[in-house]
């Protein structure tokens, strides 16, 4: 049982993981995702703060970025605790590490091109893309009168999981509201608010800028107040995902102080809720935790005055209280603390959550949760219960296939696990 606790690694140990991560194109909170574990957590190993670590941790940190373990400086006993590793070979390491980290300047792959992938999201991705730049087929495009209800379907289709049906019904929307230009203009930004958070969700963030920036233009232009709030949530999203923490705190606080998300409309007031509960998420990334607390009380407020009821259903799967408690798993989690996420998560039913996207997101988050907590079996349990429910989005969603590689090069496997990764076509 390598439960040993030592101080945290020199700062060459910390060079190793630096210089690990970039070679592999990964910001501090890719790796971090990767570990399930919080950006903080990444840069305390990285720039050596001396804090208690266990070797269960440093190497996963190796398995993670595919380094020996003794160059993290675990030793073959852990008898001494965490002993220096050799440091000709270190700098050998090293030295081969930043020849990769040059090649590693190229953009990575979207998710929606790279292979093996479950085909209905790479199509759906396709599609969107093609009609976003008017280079190829779009689907069903919808008549003028029905482009509202097109839309409609499209965001059932987003809330039930069901990539195949979205991939016909939503890039034709986007047809239909370029050729309409004006007239459809609020649904075009609601149907691009929709592609943004399929994007922020397949992975494939270099669309999703463009599809938050396009939602943002028209929802201004249009003074539509809703759809704006949303683009900016989106928007407040793809900044904290790029490790812009106090730019994407910006975003979300400013839309939600906005006057044109106050008075006495109840939808105003939900969208407000979901800003807050994005500034809360970015401070749970930046490892604030009293903040993200303290901004989920926030939002849990907003829920409780607004009753039980779950409002704008269309803007991922809407808010209410479930929606408040949901969010608390992934910000527990993302401050490092998985204990409290599972106590967050046992407290919510996820039957009481009104879509299939919202349960499916239930379980990954609890997996996460207990993926970081170094319980593997019941982290591959909740796997295959959002697998269950939702079948599609498990198997191509980025997060769902790093946890499960991570299972398979973390400890022993077993059939459920090797079946999962099969199906997730992990190799």
């Amino acid at each position: 049982m390598e439960k040993v606790l030592a101080e945290q690694p020199s700062s060459a140990v910390g060079q190793v993981v630096r210089t690990a991560r970039v070679a592999r194109g990964w910001t501090q909170r890719q790796l971090a995702d990767r570990l399930h574990c919080s950006p903080s957590t990444v840069s305390r190993l990285e720039t050596g703060v001396r804090q208690a670590v266990d070797v269960s941790t440093l190497r996963r940190v190796a398995a993670a970025l595919r380094v020996a373990p003794e160059e993290l400086g675990i030793a073959a006993t852990v008898a001494g605790g965490i002993q220096v590793g050799d440091d000709v070979r270190r700098r050998q390491l090293l030295s081969s590490l930043a020849v990769t980290a040059a090649a590693a300047a190229v953009p990575v792959r979207p998710v929606g091109a790279a292979e093996g992938l479950h085909l209905p999201s790479v199509l759906l991705v396709g599609r969107l893309r093609d009609a976003m730049l008017g280079t190829g087929p779009v689907g069903t495009v919808p008549p003028p009168a029905g482009m509202r209800a097109a839309l409609v379907r499209a965001v059932k289709d987003y809330d039930a999981c069901r990539y195949d049906r979205l991939a016909d019904t939503l890039p034709g929307v986007i047809g239909a509201g370029h050729a309409l230009g004006e007239v459809g203009a609020v649904t075009l930004a609601e149907a691009y608010n929709l592609v943004t958070r399929i994007m922020i969700k397949l992975g494939d963030e270099r669309l999703g800028w463009v599809a938050a920036d396009r939602a943002r233009a028209l929802a201004e232009t249009t003074g539509a107040a809703l759809a704006a709030g949303e683009a900016a949530r989106n928007l407040a999203v793809l900044a904290r995902r790029a490790g812009w923490h106090d730019q994407a705190a910006q975003v979300a606080v400013s839309a939600a102080e906005d006057e044109m998300l106050h008075g006495d409309d109840p939808g105003r007031s939900a969208e407000r809720g979901l800003l807050v509960m994005s500034a809360a998420y970015t401070a749970a990334h930046a490892g604030d935790r009293a903040g993200m607390r303290e901004l989920t009380r926030q939002a849990a407020a907003i829920a409780a005055g607004l009753g039980e009821r779950v409002l704008l259903r269309e803007h991922g799967g809407g808010f209410g209280p479930a929606a408040v408690q949901l969010h608390l798993i992934s910000a527990e989690y993302t401050a490092g603390d998985p204990a409290a996420a599972v106590a967050a998560a046992r407290a919510l039913s996820p039957r009481s959550l009104p879509t299939v996207e919202r349960q499916a997101r239930y379980y990954t988050d609890l997996a996460r949760a207990y993926g970081m907590w170094e319980r593997r079996d019941q982290c591959l349990q909740a796997l295959l219960a959002a697998e269950r429910i939702a079948p599609d989005e498990t198997r191509a969603r980025p997060a769902v296939r790093e946890m499960v590689s991570q299972l398979l090069v973390s400890g022993r496997t077993s059939a459920q696990l090797r079946g999962l990764a099969a199906r997730c076509r992990i190799r």
